[in-house]
């Protein structure tokens, strides 16, 4: 299971820490945030079969700097809004990261179910990109199970800013907003996003999602 699991702390530094594990090795997220607040994680690397660093619920005032992920599923914000009633993840920055053959890149993920979480006030910075199937993605329908609950999740997503994230995507879709129709993203920005797919263009797909753009963006944005 979990490598390292950070729960109800306060002001906690890890730095310098190496976790490895198999690619295909289930549920083992190599660090995992949650109903804490001052967390900090630098010049960390972490291999793994899960979620380089998962951030849940009652996370704040988090930074993660100087991060390589790969292989993994990336650094996530989530999944958030399993229950109804359950804090939020709120002033997040990640910056100064590597992604290399992972599943995804920056994700925040929430469960399609009512909910009164939410993720906000999220800086993602100086991203480079490696292969990865899922470069920047906001998954407001996640389920890894086979039933899935059908409504809109009640997790409001707002105030997410990517900026300078380069490198090359494993799917053609590098930019994927796929939010809640009940709260649709609110305050996406993309400020130079740079990412290609087999040295070609990459599309991106948006729904229910309202942003900006400044700088160079590629693929088009879609907000």
């Amino acid at each position: 299971m979990f490598h390292v699991v950070i729960n109800f702390c306060r002001n906690v530094k890890l730095q310098g820490v190496r976790i490895s594990a198999p690619g295909n090795s289930p549920n083992t997220d190599g660090i995992h945030i949650q109903m804490s607040t001052g967390v900090t994680v630098v010049n960390t690397k972490v291999a793994t079969g899960d979620d380089c660093v998962s951030i849940g619920p009652g996370a704040a005032n988090l930074r993660i700097e100087n991060f390589a992920c790969g292989p993994g599923h990336g650094i996530s914000i989530g999944s958030l809004g399993k229950n109804v009633n359950e804090p939020g993840v709120q002033n997040v920055t990640v910056k100064s990261t590597t992604f290399t053959g992972t599943t995804n890149g920056l994700r925040i993920k929430s469960w399609g179910k009512p909910s009164n979480g939410f993720a906000r006030n999220i800086l993602f910075q100086h991203a480079t990109m490696n292969n990865v199937q899922n470069p920047i993605f906001i998954d407001q329908r996640y389920c890894p199970d086979r039933n899935c609950p059908d409504t809109a999740s009640g997790v409001r997503v707002s105030d997410v800013t990517y900026q300078d994230i380069h490198g090359t995507s494993a799917t053609q879709v590098a930019v994927n907003f796929d939010c809640s129709k009940r709260n649709p993203c609110k305050g996406i920005r993309l400020d130079n996003v740079r990412l290609t797919y087999n040295s070609k263009p990459a599309v991106a797909s948006c729904a229910n999602a309202d942003g900006t753009t400044i700088g160079l963006v590629q693929p088009g944005s879609c907000l």
